[in-house]
């Protein structure tokens, strides 16, 4: 049975545009549904992605020795596979987004306009007779009203034609306005007839034609969306059935690595890990105690009672230099108080810029040193008050050996960044400036040289602190990889001739103990050792001195004497305490390693942003 919307719905031009609006809105939930669909799989695929990641074994891991079992290379196999169904569900999403919501999309689009074009049509039609109804009305009405005022004046030329007493002029008069109406109502008549015939012809046109016309066209978009969207809901299995064979690949695969586990295998692996090859306990022996008889005392049972009998030196030297670790109290107590070597010949320039050779100064013990130390209560609380200010400085040492090799490598990265961005930056500026030399009416060469001067002043400080950081970093790696090691035994307190120059100089200035005694009894330390036991709870996690500003080693330097430290020639250290004006200025290489270098033997760089160190002896 053929249905035409033109004929059996000529009047229902407000309902079929309701329809076809909502035939639209049908296409475009449709349309979400599928697109909502495709990021559920893109989520999921996402998911199972991470869910595989999470599981893979990390890269210098414990793990990696357990993939010698067939069970975890299995579990391996599965977690690959599964990446590779996770692409599958990717792949889904992406041919949903391009076959089905890219293309319901544009036809969308082309829906609505050509929609849009038929019911303008229709509406124009629809206007167009109104607009005819209305002047047949009009005429209608105009034709009424003449056919009445014609009677009228008929009416009242009877009347004065009847009446005796009225003169024959105004009889005549009556009769001429009676016929000029008659002739208004009859050309009102003709006009209505026209108008009539004119409406019934545009009339039947419009209900024949033009309206089955539109409807028609219509009919065809709907039938053509609904044909559109019945495709597309094809496609949709046929995205979903396309992944099918490649999915059960990936679970024929996961099936596989199952079946390839050996349980045999792994047990056989488990021998060879831990088997360690001893024979197993025999028979205990029995022991007659009826027997009298002296038992010897073994060897092995003599050095053990003997050992026990000793007390472990290792133990009893852990408690033996109190707030902090003995070489850091050494270097913060021990400095070195003979004067500083000169500079060797012909220093550089960067050595006359530090000043001339500080005064020479005695040395006095170790001993005073202590006592003072122990007996400065304030200074002993700066030690306790010590911390770490603002954010860190520069180098990172406020942080973890290994956060700290991150870190500066991070820093190292950007730096190089922005070297490679300046060098870019210049080779475009110069191949700029070749052109301008080439072609003098396109620019002035001469412009594009202050920035690249700034370009080669930024490109100097770039590297300037990227050698810096990799003088850190360089310092990291090497405290990482003797970590460890053992730490060397401290070398004595002072060598002979530093011995022989505090007995023959007696004279303390700035840093003798309060009492001003001298002396080289041995009884003072034992007691001040056997003091400190009470500080090592409180003081042994004592943060370092925070450093002001770093320098550069203008000549080698052999730290024999305690408290000094050894540097090469250009190597970049940490200052933590400037020159008090003895010649000697403190420095830092890594946490464990710090000491007193000469001022003169350095090139100082101070941070201006730093608080400063204070100073506690």
């Amino acid at each position: 049975m053929s249905c035409r919307w033109g004929t059996e719905l000529w009047d229902q031009f407000d309902n079929l545009e309701k329809h076809t609006h909502w035939g639209i809105e049908f296409v475009e939930k449709y349309t979400k549904f599928v697109k909502e669909r495709s990021e559920i799989e893109i989520s999921y695929a996402k998911q199972i992605r991470n869910l595989s990641k999470k599981y893979q074994p990390k890269k210098n891991s414990r793990e990696e020795d357990e993939y010698k079992y067939t069970s975890c290379r299995a579990f391996l196999m599965t977690l690959n596979e599964l990446n590779d169904y996770a692409g599958q569900h990717e792949v889904m999403a992406e041919d949903l987004t391009t076959h089905i919501i890219c293309e319901l999309t544009r036809y969308i689009q082309e829906l609505k306009a050509e929609r849009k074009s038929h019911f303008h049509d229709g509406r124009r039609a629809q206007q167009h007779i109104e607009n005819s109804w209305k002047q047949l009305e009009s005429s209608k009405r105009r034709f009424e009203r003449d056919c009445k005022e014609a009677d009228r004046a008929q009416q009242y030329f009877d009347k004065i034609d009847a009446d005796i007493n009225v003169t024959k002029a105004d009889v005549e008069k009556a009769r001429h306005q009676a016929q000029m109406k008659h002739q208004v109502a009859e050309d009102s008549k003709n006009e209505y007839l026209t108008f009539l015939q004119k409406f019934n012809k545009e009339q039947n046109a419009h209900y024949h034609t033009l309206i089955p016309h539109i409807f028609q066209k219509l009919q065809e978009m709907e039938e053509k969306r609904i044909e559109r969207v019945g495709e597309s809901m094809k496609t949709y299995a046929e995205v979903d059935r396309k992944v099918l064979p490649i999915v059960g690949k990936c679970l024929d695969g996961m099936t596989k690595a199952a079946e390839s586990i050996e349980p045999k295998m792994d047990t056989k692996h488990v021998v060879e890990s831990y088997k360690s090859g001893f024979e197993p306990p025999g028979d205990v022996e029995v022991e007659d105690y009826s027997l009298s008889m002296r038992r010897t005392v073994s060897e092995s049972s003599y050095l053990n009672s003997q050992g026990e009998s000793k007390p472990s030196r290792s133990n009893s030297r852990g408690k033996l230099w109190p707030f902090i670790k003995r070489n850091k109290l050494m270097s913060l107590l021990a400095s070195p108080r003979q004067p500083p070597p000169p500079p060797p010949t012909s220093p550089s320039p960067a050595a006359v810029h530090n000043g001339p050779q500080s005064p020479q100064q005695p040395s006095e013990p170790l001993s005073h040193r202590l006592n003072e130390f122990m007996t400065s209560k304030h200074k002993m609380q700066c030690l306790r008050s010590l911390k770490r200010g603002g954010s860190g400085p520069e180098d990172c040492s406020h942080l973890p050996p290994e956060q700290r090799r991150k870190k500066l490598q991070a820093k190292i990265n950007d730096i190089n960044k922005e070297i490679q961005k300046e060098m870019d930056q210049r080779d475009a500026l110069s191949k700029m400036k070749d052109v301008y030399v080439k072609n003098p009416h396109m620019g002035d060469a001469n412009s594009v040289d202050p920035r690249l001067e700034e370009i080669c002043q930024n490109t100097d400080k770039l590297q300037l602190d990227a050698r810096k950081y990799e003088a850190w970093l360089v310092e990291v790696e090497t405290r990482l990889a003797e970590k460890s090691d053992k730490h060397r035994p401290p070398s004595g307190l002072y060598n002979s001739q530093t011995t022989t120059t505090v007995n023959n100089n007696c004279v303390h200035v700035n840093r003798e103990s309060p009492d001003g005694s001298y002396t080289e009894d041995h009884s003072t330390e034992h007691h001040l050792k056997s003091r400190s036991t009470d500080f090592d709870d409180d003081f042994d996690y004592e943060d370092p001195l925070p450093t002001i500003g770093t320098c550069k080693s203008l000549y080698p330097f052999e730290g024999q004497n305690e408290g000094t430290i050894s540097m090469t020639e250009g190597e970049l250290l940490y200052v933590i305490e400037e020159d008090k004006g003895d010649g000697w200025t403190r420095v830092r290489r890594n946490e464990d390693e710090e000491g007193y270098v000469p001022t003169s033997y350095i090139k100082v760089f101070f941070d201006t942003n730093a608080k400063g160190a204070m100073t506690y002896i």
